[in-house]
């Protein structure tokens, strides 16, 4: 079988999902927020070979674990992978999910920024504190991650830690992902007695979406299972291209934007449009 023949005979996204009030109000109150159940068991389990079978074949970093950096011990990134295989296309361009990314923001459309699977392997380390707009040079106060689990997350391995409110903040410097990261954050959260919060184990299939200025961390996974999550994240279209200012946005900017010019469209050949709807009346 083909790997379009394949994907033809994957489980159809484009239902969509009832999006409840209160999920809206805590997405724009908290920065963050969790949806049970936004893929089934069956729809997880038939898309999930494609995206480890594929995700495999684009790992960077081979070392071993105990020779990785904190960075390099908390995620196996494998980004970029609908670009691969038809498949995992047909879960990223998923419209149910570029709908509620819609709705959770308020925009008419998004476009895509880049999926990318991460797998916490067993022993793995803990992610740092970090904001993800740190890295893109988008010009937009609308920017989401869906973050969904392909197995069962337990409460021991956990998933990722929020800072709420903290999207409001906006930038709270230049900081990679790493120790130094999780220091300047940590103090910072201690100082300004910030409320952070977890949505506790999560089912495959299960999603939280948080916006691009939510700081937020993960624990490290003390269990012989691997935690294998796939993200997609999303812009509101109409957004342009912001400075490129630093050599983390320099490469992104090469790399996930290729094709648009600084200040131009951010709609470049890797940035289609995968949602359009009616705008909220009112929305920010």
């Amino acid at each position: 079988m083909s790997e379009r023949e394949g994907a033809s005979t994957l489980p159809d996204l484009t239902s969509a999902y009832p999006l409840s009030p209160h999920s809206i109000r805590a997405y724009r109150d908290k920065g963050h927020t969790v949806l049970r159940g936004l893929a089934s068991v069956r729809e997880v389990q038939a898309f999930a070979p494609a995206i480890a079978e594929v995700g495999e074949g684009a790992r960077y970093d081979r070392r071993p674990l105990e020779e990785r950096d904190t960075y390099g011990r908390a995620f196996q990134q494998m980004p970029n992978l609908w670009v691969r295989d038809a498949r995992v296309k047909a879960f990223v361009f998923a419209e149910r999910f570029a709908r509620v990314a819609a709705e959770l923001m308020g925009v008419e459309g998004v476009r895509l920024y880049h999926d990318q699977a991460l797998s916490k392997e067993p022993g793995g380390g803990y992610t740092p504190w970090h904001q993800d707009r740190f890295y893109w040079p988008l010009d937009t106060p609308h920017t989401i991650t869906m973050w969904m689990p392909l197995v069962d997350v337990s409460d021991e391995v956990g998933s990722m830690t929020f800072v709420s409110g903290s999207q409001r903040l906006g930038s709270l410097g230049d900081h990679a992902i790493g120790d130094a990261s999780q220091q300047a954050f940590q103090r910072l959260i201690e100082e300004r007695g910030l409320r952070h919060e977890t949505h506790g184990a999560l089912a495959a299939g299960d999603a939280t979406f948080h916006d691009g200025w939510t700081l937020h961390c993960a624990p490290a996974n003390p269990t012989a299972t691997c935690r294998q999550v796939m993200t997609v994240i999303y812009f509101a279209d109409g957004a342009r291209v912001g400075a490129i200012d630093h050599p983390a946005r320099e490469f992104d900017y090469k790399v996930w934007l290729r094709g648009c010019e600084p200040g131009g469209p951010a709609a470049g050949e890797l940035n289609p449009l995968l949602y359009r709807g009616p705008r909220e009346h009112g929305a920010p």
